[in-house]
């Protein structure tokens, strides 16, 4: 019973300030439009992907064995952290001649694999989507080419490097995705600030908010009278009088 009531009351505040909350969703929609089409920039992603196989030292024709692909697996770790560092950025920014520290460009920079794998994906992000393929590339090769010396190995193969399609698309903003949330929270902040309103709100507006908020039941009521009524009464009561002593002249005379 108490949560029946408890939802009336709730559909009832939300039914009061229901303007208030539309407006709060549409205006939170506008600026979320706004930022996603006109201030927030572009970025395009692009990923080359190098595969850890065996040493090239190891005989091709001895087969791979779990212990191997451990191994190769687990040296993608170390890997993924080798691919960010100055020792491979340095050379990558000197190549493109990137105006950018190695800091700046690790920034730019993903290094995945999945789980038991040994296939490694590098991407790249940037406002610009040629540049983040260059950098993608760029950046495998660079690290294939150094590994030998870094590790003493060479058991890093390209798989597939990046290619520039002719119309790429950003993958930051969404500005679909952006609107929706914002919608999301225009209602919650609406709801919010709807519930927040009215229990602020002690003013008396009906006999029931007396009997709810003082427990007390009502006697009587005090009617509103403005002047426009007060006007059309005393022209009814001058109404009246001037008839009555119509009549009463009439009767003198006679």
């Amino acid at each position: 019973m108490e949560e029946t009531i408890s939802l009336k009351e709730i559909f009832e505040v939300i039914k009061k300030r229901l303007l208030l909350i539309i407006a709060l969703m549409l205006g939170a929609a506008l600026v979320a439009a706004i930022i996603s089409y006109f201030v927030l920039t572009p970025t395009y992603q692009n990923s080359s992907q190098f595969l850890v196989t065996q040493s090239n030292n190891t005989d091709m024709n001895a087969q791979l064995t779990q212990a191997d692909v451990r191994t190769n697996v687990e040296l993608i770790n170390t890997y993924n952290v080798i691919i960010t560092s100055p020792a491979i950025l340095e050379p990558v920014i000197e190549e493109l001649n990137l105006n950018m520290n190695s800091g700046q460009l690790a920034g730019k920079l993903q290094v995945a694999s999945a789980d038991n794998s040994q296939v490694v994906t590098v991407t790249a992000t940037d406002p610009d989507p040629a540049l983040a393929t260059e950098i993608a590339n760029t950046t495998v090769e660079v690290f294939q080419e150094n590994i030998p010396d870094l590790m003493n190995v060479d058991n890093v193969s390209i798989l597939s490097e990046a290619q520039l399609s002719e119309n790429p698309s950003p993958v930051a903003p969404n500005p679909i995705l952006n609107i929706a949330i914002a919608i999301v929270l225009g209602a919650m902040i609406g709801v919010g600030i709807a519930f927040l309103l009215e229990y602020l709100d002690n003013t008396i507006k009906s006999e029931e908010d007396i009997e709810q908020k003082l427990g007390i039941p009502v006697l009587g009521v005090i009617s509103h009278i403005d002047e426009k009524d007060m006007r059309m009464e005393n022209f009814e009561a001058r109404e009246i009088r001037s008839v009555r002593s119509g009549l009463d002249g009439a009767k003198k005379t006679i």
